[in-house]
């Protein structure tokens, strides 16, 4: 790839409060854009942060070709920045270009965008466990014109937000029973915007009964767990952690692969497998469900305090000694450096 490079002319960091971050509203100064055309990827270009320019007829806006991903980048105490296994996402964001008829980004191509990319705005990277710098990849449809049928014109882009902790104490969910985020043989896998689209007015509804998130139920029965909000799901049945199956309706995360194998490692007992809203209920009822969380990028482990089903509310038990806050910190150990990291997961920007 032949990348060209446009520095802006002077940094906005000095105007930036690092203290009081909203989380993915304030952005670095420099952002990668490429353009499909002509059947191929061509002028890979970083360049200064600033609007994009668009025909009102470009197909994202009538036809939802968009996809994207989640990363963040990590600096440690002594000012060396970090990816948290990019290979990952790499494969992903592919993977979600294949299902909505999108051309793939070359993986060399993305991996030196954005190591390249990151090391340009490393200083907009802070030190410290919470503080990162989220990473959104993403591809848009821009062909012009209103025909429903694949676009073949593209952008693929990176932009970069310095960002401290997601979610902040414990989380809320109902458990969806008409809903649903998606449905076999869609696209649920994908991180494809419309997916994300869908989820918002049900959220709404459930924040207005109090709850942060929404427990995401299968769509044929609404009888066994799937996703809560936009994480995958982990229960703490007695001294066993269950997590449901990845399938073409559940996204297969990141993080929540690496928590089974860091579960794995420290010796805690992990299953994969469905698990059904009767099984979950029984639990909190006879307080055998020690604890409930969320995973993904941008929480890392967001615990659930509570969840509510057809009007009634059901806690989680909680020991003193939490397995999330085991595992949270191993992570965190491997992303800020703090520790070996036996996976090699950890990926270094030089």
């Amino acid at each position: 790839m032949n990348l060209k490079i446009e520095k802006v002319k002077e940094s906005r960091i000095n105007q930036i409060d690092f203290s009081k971050l909203s989380f993915g509203k304030t952005f670095a100064d420099h952002m990668f854009i490429c353009e499909y055309k002509d059947g191929q990827w061509q002028n890979p270009t970083i360049k200064p942060y600033a609007p994009i320019t668009l025909e009102p007829s470009a197909s994202v806006f009538h036809y939802g070709q968009a996809v994207f991903e989640g990363m963040k980048a990590y600096k440690d105490d002594n000012g060396h920045v970090f990816l948290f296994r990019p290979q990952e996402n790499y494969k992903r964001i592919n993977k979600s270009c294949s299902r909505l008829a999108m051309p793939e980004f070359p993986e060399e191509w993305f991996d030196q965008a954005l190591r390249t990319l990151v090391d340009i705005d490393s200083e907009w990277i802070k030190p410290g466990f919470g503080n990162a710098l989220y990473l959104r990849p993403f591809m848009i449809a821009t062909t012009a014109g209103v025909q429903a049928a694949p676009a073949k014109n593209y952008l693929f882009m990176i932009i970069t937000a310095p960002v401290q902790a997601y979610y902040k104490g414990d989380v809320k969910v109902k458990i969806a029973d008409y809903y649903s985020r998606a449905a076999n043989g869609g696209f649920g896998f994908a991180k494809a915007a419309g997916n994300y689209a869908g989820q918002f007015f049900p959220t709404q509804e459930a924040a207005n009964e109090g709850y942060q998130q929404v427990m995401w139920t299968d769509d044929a029965t609404h009888q066994f767990l799937e996703e809560a909000g936009t994480m995958n799901l982990w229960f703490r049945f007695g001294d066993t952690l269950v997590t449901c199956p990845t399938s073409e309706r559940i996204l297969d995360g990141v993080t929540r692969k690496s928590i089974i194998a860091v579960a794995e490692k420290l010796g805690i007992k992990t299953e994969v497998r469905p698990v059904k809203v009767t099984e979950l209920i029984e639990a909190s009822e006879k307080g055998e469900l020690k604890e409930a969380f969320g995973c993904g990028t941008a929480a890392v482990i967001s615990p659930i305090s509570g969840f509510g089903y057809k009007g009634k509310d059901y806690s989680v038990n909680r020991p003193a000694e939490l397995y999330t806050d085991k595992i949270k910190q191993a992570i965190l150990n491997i992303q800020y450096n703090k520790a070996e990291d036996p996976f090699g997961w950890r990926v270094q920007v030089k």
